[in-house]
């Protein structure tokens, strides 16, 4: 046998065990759904949404690495899956972690060369579960001789009743406090009026003493500038 049989010989194996063109094995990562909204939900329940990854390629899908965007965002993923076979990624909100309209995205890092990676969002709507309306400060600014007053409600989203039960303040010389029952166990309205006589500015503190387990104490900032009729009216 001369060498250069040898070499043809060597060759024509090579290729019956290696084709011409046969592409190496490589994962592929699918994934159906990138996006999940919670709708409606109150601000003390944990967000939990799971993920489906598919790998639809020939060797196995490595997840490297799962990055949210917030500390809040807490992870549990497989971190291989087999060609052909789903693999799972959950990630949870913790509770009073959102409030109002969220969005919070979290970066997937794969060995996939195609798709080296992805993220994935969750979004939805966390409302508190004592609302404040319009917000917790009141401001006072104009004239001595006008009437300064504000209204904040409290509207539970609670299941259970509620009540304030009571209230504090370190501007006692500079404020009058009214609290009513609009609707009893559910809804309630803070009244604050001046009744300082002194122009300047002032700052003070309202706290609510509630019956809540998960909010027995609710804060009301006040902040007024008040001037004489002259500096307010040429």
């Amino acid at each position: 046998m001369t060498l250069l049989t040898a070499w043809a010989g060597l060759f024509l194996a090579l290729t019956l065990v290696f084709p011409a063109g046969a592409a190496a094995a490589q994962p592929k990562a699918v994934i159906p759904e990138t996006t999940h909204d919670f709708g409606e939900a109150i601000q003390d329940q944990e967000f939990s949404h799971t993920f489906t990854i598919k790998n639809a390629g020939t060797a196995p899908l490595k997840i490297l690495e799962v990055d949210p965007d917030c500390a809040c965002t807490v992870p549990s993923y497989d971190r291989e899956i087999a060609p052909g076979q789903e693999g799972k990624i959950t990630l949870k909100i913790k509770p009073y972690s959102v409030v109002k309209k969220f969005t919070k995205k979290t970066k997937i890092r794969f060995n996939d060369p195609d798709t080296p990676e992805a993220v994935l969002v969750l979004t939805g709507y966390a409302k508190p579960i004592i609302e404040i309306v319009p917000s917790h400060i009141v401001r006072f600014r104009g004239g001595l001789n006008e009437e300064h007053k504000g209204e904040i409600r409290f509207i539970s989203h609670m299941s259970e009743p509620w009540e304030i039960k009571a209230y504090e303040t370190n501007i006692p010389d500079k404020i009058e406090v009214g609290i009513k029952a609009e609707q009893p166990g559910k809804v309630y309205v803070l009244t604050v009026r001046n009744k300082y006589k002194e122009p300047g500015h002032y700052a003070g503190k309202i706290y609510l003493i509630t019956t809540a387990q998960k909010r027995p104490r609710l804060l009301v900032r006040v902040f007024a500038d008040l001037f004489l009729a002259s500096a307010v009216n040429p």
